[in-house]
């Protein structure tokens, strides 16, 4: 394992830490779906060059009762940890990592890579920082907060998507789909998966990118996510649990998407060496 991953798993304030920081406030909240822990360890075994995740003897399956298996060991023991994290019960809902694996490998709805890259270039027409308030203390938070990463995405991306402070945002130009589609298109179909996560998570194309090309922090993508209703509640009040279980659960799901893309992305590195 590379220095810099080893980073990522031991330091306290890592993408792991905010993967699993929802344990804290799952008692605040009704558990619905959930079910008692029934095995004692977690494991990873090695197996034709991929790697399973084992609970005690069984090994791991999906939903649909495929066999869990996933490309790279670090992402095996990312999984193992999260399902070793599950105490009393478990929670599956907190388990991100589990569900993009398992989203990936079952494909309950027989998307494509095309899918969801046609999906997410078509998110940019009503993306969340690109529809801005008109002349108050929120536009100009907007602008200070915002517009550096529209700026960023522009450049990174070679696009020129604009902000509009009306609703008749003009949509994307096809041009500039198409140029993110290219980039989008050429990461395998894992990574793409989390992307997708990634958007619906946050609402955002332009903030999840941000987030996984690493210019923002998952904690700073969250935040300008909703930057409107942080404005609100500066004014308004909050109720303070709430508030904390549901940034602290998007946080869990940035992490997870950002841990899951990068893992997959690096796996996408390591066979294309092999095979040269």
């Amino acid at each position: 394992m590379s220095k810099a991953l080893l980073n990522i798993f031991m330091n306290e304030n890592s993408l792991l830490h905010h993967l699993f920081a929802t344990r804290n406030v799952n008692k605040l909240v009704r558990n619905y779906a959930t079910r008692k822990r029934f095995y004692k360890n977690t494991g990873i075994l090695r197996s034709e060059g991929k790697f399973e995740v084992t609970l005690d003897q069984r090994k791991l399956k999906t939903p649909k009762g495929n066999l869990f298996v996933v490309e790279n060991e670090p992402l095996a023991l990312a999984v193992a940890t999260e399902w070793d994290a599950q105490k009393g019960n478990i929670i599956q809902s907190r388990m991100h990592l589990t569900t993009l694996c398992n989203t990936v490998i079952d494909n309950p709805n027989n998307l494509t890579k095309y899918d969801m890259v046609n999906y997410i270039t078509n998110y940019l027409d009503t993306d969340t920082v690109l529809f801005q308030d008109v002349e108050s203390d929120l536009s100009n938070l907007q602008e200070a907060e915002w517009d550096p990463v529209i700026t960023w995405f522009n450049k990174r991306f070679d696009v020129d998507v604009v902000k509009s402070k009306q609703m008749d945002i003009p949509p994307v130009s096809q041009k500039d789909k198409t140029t993110l589609s290219k980039h989008l298109l050429s990461h395998n179909f894992a990574t793409v998966c989390g992307f997708v996560y990634g958007v619906d998570t946050l609402k955002s194309v332009i903030l999840t990118l941000a987030c996984i090309e690493r210019f923002l922090t998952p904690e700073k993508a969250v935040l300008l996510s909703r930057l409107e209703e942080e404005y609100q509640t500066g004014h308004w009040g909050r109720v303070e649990w709430a508030h904390d279980l549901n940034q602290q659960d998007l946080q869990s799901r940035l992490a997870a998407v950002v841990l899951f893309t990068y893992f997959n992305s690096q796996s996408s590195k390591v066979q294309s060496k092999d095979t040269q």
